[in-house]
Formats: structure tokens, sequence, C-alpha cells
């Protein structure tokens, strides 16, 4: 009887591991083949060797790009070095890289592991740029402020909070005002392994002031970028492993209301429609995360590889 009892207990759990890892490699779209879509006029951004995590570009055109992250789990060539914020014009020709020098006596550069950025621009024409680190693997936003002439970011204020306990995007809405999306509900390595390989979706989206910090989107099997549209009103959440896009609309107290799931459709359109403009199997970008557009050329970036700059 006891020989039974093991024999079925042995049997429910291969069954749990088989069903779960079959819904795991579905969720990583694992037999997944890609479709190649090549665009002519696609070059290598030259200096970038190491991962261009996010991207954000300015309406002037001057481009922000993260790199160097090391995350856990994830390959990096960056070999222990602190990581970077360079800039790119986005008019010039044949744009170049240029490393933006970080100042600020309270700021521990040598720990600088930049993940998501975002930026604010006031009515004053003051550019903040707002980036998600992970010192030690741990999560603060790190607040600079663009110093253009210098080519350097003044390092303003290191946030950290309980509830962004694993930040990966960023949107500011303000100088030290954001959404913020938390990819796992854990911190540990372990947990966070099998969080991810069991499909809780537990992580959050959180709104950060520093008045008050709240929860404002739950539920997410991996909560990764995060968006605002040009007008205010919406906000976008890339649920990661489920393959959707959660829509929100933005209220004056800085909550959110569900208004639709895309999968992939063009957000709040009448008629949605799906325009590929590049695709390739990996032999070229290796794990691309964001893509920015600006009159007409594309800029493409990675976690850990490179950056693809293209005229459309």
């Amino acid at each position: 009887m006891a020989k039974l009892m093991v024999l079925t207990i042995l049997g429910l759990g291969l069954a749990f591991f088989r069903d779960h890892r079959s819904s795991y490699l579905k969720r990583m779209n694992a037999s997944r083949e890609v479709k190649s879509i090549e665009l002519p006029n696609c070059k290598f951004v030259k200096g970038i060797e190491t991962g261009s995590e996010d991207i954000e570009i300015l309406h002037n055109g001057l481009a922000f790009i993260s790199t160097g992250l090391q995350y856990p789990g994830i390959k990096s060539f960056a070999s222990g070095k602190p990581g970077k914020i360079l800039l790119m014009d986005m008019n010039e020709e044949d744009p170049r890289i240029v490393e933006l020098k970080i100042t600020g006596s309270n700021f521990d550069l040598s720990s600088f592991n930049p993940h998501g950025i975002s930026t604010f621009t006031d009515e004053d024409n003051t550019v903040y740029l707002l980036v998600v680190s992970h010192p030690d693997f741990k999560s603060t936003v790190e607040l600079f402020k663009f110093q253009e002439e210098e080519k350097s970011l003044l390092h303003l204020k290191t946030i950290k909070h309980e509830l962004l306990p694993s930040l990966n995007d960023i949107v500011a809405v303000g100088p030290e005002h954001f959404y913020a999306t938390n990819d796992h509900y854990f911190v540990n390595t372990y947990l966070r392994s099998w969080e991810v390989y069991l499909g809780l979706a537990w992580s959050q989206a959180v709104y950060y002031s520093p008045n008050e910090v709240r929860v404002v989107a739950r539920g997410f099997d991996f909560a990764n970028g995060i968006n605002i549209s040009p007008d205010g009103k919406y906000v976008y959440i890339a649920e990661l492993l489920a393959h959707k896009i959660h829509v929100y609309e933005k209220h004056a107290n800085w909550t959110l209301t569900p208004l639709k799931v895309l999968r992939i459709q063009n957000i709040l359109a009448e008629e949605p429609k799906v325009t590929v403009v590049y695709a390739e199997n990996g032999t070229v970008l290796q794990g691309s995360t964001v893509a920015c557009v600006y009159k007409g050329k594309l800029l493409v970036g990675t976690v850990y590889h490179k950056a693809l700059y293209c005229e459309l």
C-alpha cells in the first residue's frame, strides 16, 4: 500500500512537472520561427557592444541609451564594469555615440547598472533622466539632470522603496513622479526562477511620487515595458510571458483603469492594424528589447548585445 502511494505521488509530481514545462516553453515562445523582414539601410551603432537595453529619444532627436546591464540569469559582456548612459544625435547623417559623464558627489558610479530609462522635460525645458538601476542586483531609480552643453548628467537623487523591489521599466510623468513595472514579485533569485517557471502572475505596476507610492495594476506574468500615450491619457504595460499589451486610462489622481488587453494591435484604433517593419531570427541581433523611430530612422536596442540603426 505504501509503495502504491509513493508511486502515485511520484506520478502526480511528474505530471505536474510535465504540464508546467509545456506551459513554460509555450510562454517562452520556444518553438516560434521568425520569418525575416529586412531593411536595406541598416548598420550597427559603433561603440555599442554590451547592450542597449532601453532608448529614449527627445523631440529634438537626441537619444539616450542605457548600456552595460548585468541582470541575474542573463548573459552579459560587461565583465563587471559599471554601466553607462550614451547619447546619440539622430539628426546627424552618420550618428555616433557619446558617453555622458556622470557627476554628483553622492553617486556611486562603480555600482551603476542601468536598465529602463525615461525622460521628463519641464516648462523651462530642463530635461530630467530617470534611470532604473540595479546596484548589487537591488533596485533603485536614479534621477539625473541632463546638461547638454557639457554632455553630462548631474545626479540629483536616488529613489528606493519597498514597493519597488524588482524594477524593469519606467515612464516619467514628472521630475520625481513616475510609473514603473516590477517584473518579479520575489527578490530571491531561486524564488524568482520558480515564479517564472510556474507562471505565477504576481508582478505589478507602481506609481511613485515623493508624497505617495501605490500599486496601480497587478496580476502580470512578468510585467515588462511601460509607456504613456503622447497626450498623457493612457498608460501601456507589456506582459511579456502572456504576450499581451494592457491599455489603462490614467486619471487625475494617478490611478489606472483597465480599458482593454491587446495581443498585437494598434492601440485604441477603430481598425487595428500591425505592420512589421523589421524582423530577423537572431543572426543579427540577440535579445532585442526596444525600438524607437525618429523622422524615418529606426533605432533597435538589445539586452546585452549591439544596437541597430536603420533608415526606413
